[in-house]
C-alpha cells in the first residue's frame, strides 16, 4: 500500500512518515515548501487550484493532514473566507484529483471541535451525537467532513474521518509546550481547584490509528473519535507532566471565579475556559469496529514526551 501524506513536515506528518518508514511502507511526503528529495513533493498553496496529480501517481491511500489551523489572534480579514479556500477547498481539490488518479482511500484529519468546545458535564463526546462547531475553524472542518462524504458516496472513494482532541508528544507546540515550560520551570500553575475533565490524545496512539483507518477494510466511510483512553482534570495533568520531568508540582488553588475574573480583565478568557472546562471523548466505535485500542499509555506518552522536551531544553541551555 503505497501512502500520499499531506503536511508531512508538520508535528503530526512527520511522526506519521516516520512511523510508515519504520514500517516499511511506502509513502510519498507533501508540504507546502520542501528541498527534502524526490520522495518529497513541494505543492505550494493549499486551496482550490493546487496541482496534485503529479504527487497521486501510483497512489492508494492519502491521510490530508494539511490543514489551515486553529489560532488565537486570526490576523486574516475574513478568517472563515481563509479556513474555507483552505480546509474545504483545497481539501475537495485533492479529494476530486485523488478520485481521478484512482486513490483507493482517503483520510481526512478533522477535530474534536466538530462537535463543540467543551463536553456537558457527565457526558462524553461520541460520533453519534449532532455537531456543534463553534468557530470559523471547526465550522471548516465540518465542511469539509461533509463534501468529503458525499464525495464519496458518489465515487469509488472510500472517505475515513477521523476527529482527535489535543495531541501531545514530541515535537508538540502552542498551549502544551507553554505548559512543559511552565512546569519544568517551576512555575506556579492555577489549577488545583479545578475539578474538569480532558481527553488527551499521544501522537504515537494517533498515528497507530491513522494507519489502520487506512488499511482495514471496515473504516470505509465512518468517522472515528479516538483519545488515550484515560481522561485527567488539568490538575492531574500537571502533576503527570512534573512527575514525568522529575520537576516539582507547586499547582495551587484558586477559585475559578477569580481566574475566569482575570482572564476577562487580560482578555484570555478562551485560553482559561479550556483549562477549566471538560472536554471528553469516547474511542469505543474504532475500538468495537475495528479492534483498535491506543498502543501507548498515557504515563508512556507523557514520559517520552518529557523525554523529548528535556533533551530540547538541554541543548539550548
Amino acid at each position: 500500500m503505497r501512502f500520499l501524506v499531506t503536511g508531512a513536515n508538520g508535528f503530526v506528518g512527520s511522526a506519521l512518515c516516520d512511523e510508515l518508514a519504520r514500517r516499511g511502507l511506502y509513502y510519498r511526503a507533501a508540504a507546502r515548501n520542501t528541498s527534502c528529495g524526490d520522495q518529497f513533493y513541494a505543492y505550494g498553496e493549499l486551496n482550490g487550484e493546487t496541482p496534485w496529480l503529479p504527487a497521486l501517481e501510483r497512489i492508494d491511500v492519502v491521510v490530508h493532514l494539511a490543514a489551515r489551523v486553529h489560532t488565537m489572534r486570526d490576523a486574516a480579514v475574513d478568517p472563515l473566507s481563509e479556513f474555507r479556500r483552505i480546509n474545504v477547498e483545497g481539501t475537495m481539490n485533492l479529494a476530486h484529483q485523488a478520485v481521478e488518479a484512482g486513490v483507493r482511500r482517503f483520510v481526512f484529519v478533522s477535530s474534536v471541535k466538530v462537535n463543540g468546545e467543551y463536553s456537558p458535564p457527565g457526558e462524553v463526546f461520541s460520533e453519534s451525537a449532532a455537531p456543534a462547531p463553534e468557530d470559523q475553524y471547526a465550522l471548516s472542518k465540518w465542511e469539509a467532513e461533509q463534501a468529503l462524504l458525499q464525495l464519496g458516496r458518489k465515487t469509488k472513494l472510500e472517505v475515513v474521518i477521523v476527529r482527535p482532541p489535543l495531541v501531545y508528544g514530541p515535537g508538540v507546540r502552542a498551549n502544551f509546550l507553554k505548559l512543559l515550560r511552565a512546569v519544568h520551570g517551576g512555575w506556579p500553575t492555577p489549577f488545583k481547584a479545578i475539578n474538569n475533565k480532558r481527553s488527551l490524545l499521544f501522537v504515537g496512539n494517533l498515528i497507530d490509528a491513522l494507519i489502520l483507518c487506512a488499511t482495514h477494510d471496515d473504516a470505509a466511510g465512518e468517522t472515528y473519535m479516538l483519545d488515550d483512553g484515560v481522561v485527567l482534570s488539568s490538575s492531574e495533568l500537571v502533576a503527570a507532566i512534573a512527575n514525568s520531568l522529575d520537576a516539582p508540582n507547586r499547582d495551587f488553588a484558586i477559585p475559578v471565579w477569580v481566574l475566569n475574573t482575570v482572564a476577562r480583565v487580560l482578555g484570555r478568557q478562551a485560553v482559561v475556559e479550556r483549562l477549566t472546562q471538560s472536554l471528553v471523548v469516547s474511542n469505543k466505535k474504532i475500538s468495537t469496529q475495528l479492534g483498535w485500542s491506543p498502543p501507548f499509555t498515557i504515563d508512556e506518552g507523557l514520559g517520552l514526551t518529557a523525554k523529548w522536551y528535556a533533551r530540547q531544553a538541554s541543548e539550548l541551555s
